[in-house]
């Protein structure tokens, strides 16, 4: 497993860095990462960000 940050700021920037030049969708992000998707949505969604899938980006 790759170990993700704890804290939810730099966790963001890590998630939506990949999101854009490695994986096309959260769920391909999360599975390289053998996290649950649900898991990182709650993390960022602690700190106002929500996913929007058209985007692949947590705004």
């Amino acid at each position: 497993m790759t170990a993700l940050p704890k804290d939810p700021v730099i966790l963001l920037s890590v998630v939506n860095t990949e999101l854009r030049d490695r994986f096309p969708t959260l769920e391909r992000f999360a599975a390289a990462h053998m996290t649950e998707e649900q898991e990182i949505r709650n993390r960022l969604e602690q700190i106002g960000y929500q996913y929007d899938p058209e985007k692949n980006q947590f705004v």
